[in-house]
């Protein structure tokens, strides 16, 4: 989706600059591209452990604490993606019912980008569920640090 919103970006750059024209539905494009890149792809960075991460606390408290520190963080952060994804879907909801479009010329259905939202926060609270499994189950370590790692 970032290429994609790369290449769209360089095509109305061109249309713009060489060609004189003026630009209709690329601006628009691009925002929700990279709105549906960064819901859809926040599971995988989840997964992954892809984001930013400052770990010294856990790294300064023995295994059995980082464990419980790891999962008042995942439940805080479920809750949190639980609560969104909750007003997300009838927000959407709103917009596939009442055939919404936006106010340029282009006329994009709103409910085709805003699906994003949804769908990748439903992604992201399995996501966190696997992760407080994995740890409770004792399958994973907690934030990817084994026992032995401490400062």
């Amino acid at each position: 989706m970032i290429l994609v919103s790369i290449a769209v970006v360089c095509q109305m750059v061109f249309v713009r600059a060489v060609l004189n024209e003026s630009s209709i539905w690329q601006t628009e494009f691009v925002m929700y591209l990279l709105v549906a890149a960064t819901f859809i792809g926040a599971p995988y960075i989840l997964l992954t452990r892809g984001h930013v991460a400052v770990d010294v606390v856990p790294l300064m408290v023995r295994p059995r604490m980082r464990r419980q520190l790891h999962l008042i963080g995942s439940v805080i952060a479920l809750v949190f993606c639980g609560l969104f994804l909750w007003a997300s879907i009838p927000w959407w909801h709103d917009t596939w019912v009442n055939n919404q479009t936006t106010a340029s010329m282009w006329r994009a259905r709103l409910w085709i980008p805003y699906l994003s939202v949804p769908v990748g926060l439903s992604l992201l609270c399995l996501q966190y569920l696997a992760e407080v499994w994995l740890v409770i189950t004792q399958r994973e370590h907690p934030f990817g640090l084994s026992p032995d790692d401490r400062i």
